[in-house]
């Protein structure tokens, strides 16, 4: 319906040009929307947390108890149980990438930002290559520089043969197939998710605007933009525990003596 609004009454759909938001002042690319919000996203998590943890108690209050439940999931079930006896050295990482693009990721939904970070592929780029050198850094550290290029050029137990094709798949995979699926991944949901909130918002007010026929059906619209955007909130929660597990599996491999 939305669509036939559009062809009958010249509705423009948003696009990827809606993503490219001009700079808030100046000419600079560095005052975009998406930069303040990175910034805004690392002083609402750097106050909450640390008004969760000024005044700890054996009896924890509300606050307190939000923030240890964060932390407690990161440690316990993205650390712990993911990567093992060393766990925790990487669990301040851990739990900064996770509350990170979680609070970035809500942005999407929040009134008046309504914007999410991630929707911006250079931020998960960014995220990406950071953990990329984490985790070979972590595997060099662990194995040595000639051995962690050897294992992962020569996976152990296989047929030589088979290295053949094997050996540039895994080169590829992890030079570059990791990367870039860690990233994307992030992105076009956040991308896709955002862009359905802007057609069915935006359709329902236009159709508001249109004839009375259009006007019963935009109710329909809203109805359906208000539904995803709780669907959406399931989504920008799962991205960034995806995003965070997946780099606690490849710090995980890096670390395996066999993988």
């Amino acid at each position: 319906m939305i669509l036939l609004a559009a062809e009958d009454e010249g509705f423009q759909p948003p696009g990827v040009a809606d993503f490219n938001l001009p700079p808030i002042f100046g000419d600079n690319p560095y005052t975009t929307k998406p930069i303040f919000l990175a910034f805004l996203s690392v002083i609402l998590i750097s106050v909450f947390f640390i008004a969760a943890s000024r005044k700890a108690l054996i009896m924890p209050s509300k606050l307190q108890f939000a923030g240890e439940s964060v932390y407690g999931f990161v440690r316990n079930n993205l650390g712990q149980e993911i990567i093992g006896h060393q766990f925790m050295r990487f669990v301040p990482y851990l739990f900064t990438l996770f509350t990170f693009i979680l609070t970035n990721n809500i942005f999407g939904i929040v009134p008046f930002l309504q914007f999410p970070t991630m929707s911006r592929v250079s931020f998960p780029y960014v995220l990406a290559l950071i953990t990329f050198v984490v985790f070979h850094y972590v595997g060099i550290r662990h194995k040595g520089l000639l051995a962690y290029i050897k294992e992962i050029m020569f996976p152990p137990g296989v047929p030589k043969p088979i290295y053949v094709i094997l050996t540039p798949i895994e080169i590829s995979t992890y030079l570059l197939v990791r990367p870039l699926t860690l990233s994307l991944r992030l992105f076009a949901n956040m991308f896709a998710g955002h862009l359905l909130l802007l057609v069915f918002f935006l359709g329902g007010d236009h159709l508001l605007q249109g004839v009375i026929g259009l006007k019963l059906v935009a109710p329909f619209a809203f109805a359906f933009g208000i539904a995803l955007t709780f669907f959406e909130f399931i989504v920008q929660c799962l991205q960034a525990y995806i995003f965070t597990l997946l780099t606690a599996m490849f710090i995980a491999g890096a670390l395996a003596d066999e993988h």
